[in-house]
């Protein structure tokens, strides 16, 4: 069972219809009430197109074989660049078009809506929400290669590592960041496991920590 194993690729749905290809992993019945909080996931450059969207889309982030049991409590949905590079800003109206898609046919909630990724990922999830800062409840970008122009407006944990540590005081600076307490109660949370580029991912989305933070962020 998924909540046993933390094996989402086990029900992985693949959609071709919308704006950019897709996966979707939905949580178990567990009887919960309401609509369930939602974590869509960008990748980096590696796993866009041609690379096939199943392989690419299970090496890192949430559904990636090992990542922490807790990303199976999300509904996770998981888009792929039709071209590889530093483009997710120029696909930001598609990935919220299939979010909002998601949610609609999934019973998603609209107030508990996560955006994260990986490298290149990781500035897409900054670029996104500057030009979408009332869609998403709270950002997770996992080594990004930039510091965003400017600050998004909402709870971010960031994950460094080997690219991302090397602009560590701007990215603290730009956007409010200060190391994880222990009580995991801040809104701006820089994190940093002293990990290469690869292993950064690896570490991250196996913290069960960042996925229950991301669960206590809600929009007022």
């Amino acid at each position: 069972m998924l909540a046993e194993t933390g094996d989402l690729t086990l029900g992985l749905i693949q959609v071709e219809s919308g704006p950019l290809s897709y996966l979707i992993a939905l949580p178990e019945d567990d009887g919960q009430a309401g609509p369930r909080p939602l974590l869509c996931f960008l990748h980096g450059y590696g796993e866009g197109a041609p690379m096939p969207i199943r392989q690419a889309l299970t090496l890192h982030g949430p559904l990636a074989t090992g990542a922490s049991i807790a990303a199976a409590g999300f509904i996770v949905v998981a888009p792929q660049l039709p071209v590889r590079g530093d483009f997710w800003y120029k696909h930001a109206a598609k990935v919220r078009e299939i979010v909002r898609r998601v949610q609609m046919q999934h019973n998603g909630d609209p107030d508990r809506t996560f955006l994260t990724g990986f490298s290149f990922g990781g500035n897409g999830v900054l670029d996104l929400a500057l030009v979408q800062p009332e869609f998403w409840t709270a950002l997770w970008p996992v080594d990004p290669t930039r510091v965003p122009a400017t600050d998004p407006q909402c709870p971010i944990w960031l994950s460094s590592g080997e690219i991302s540590r090397r602009y560590a005081l701007a990215f603290m600076q730009r956007l409010g960041l200060k190391p994880l307490q222990p009580d995991a109660s801040q809104d701006r949370v820089y994190e940093d496991q002293n990990q290469d580029h690869v292993a950064t991912a690896r570490f991250a989305y196996r913290n069960d920590d960042a996925y229950r933070w991301l669960l206590s962020r809600q929009k007022q």
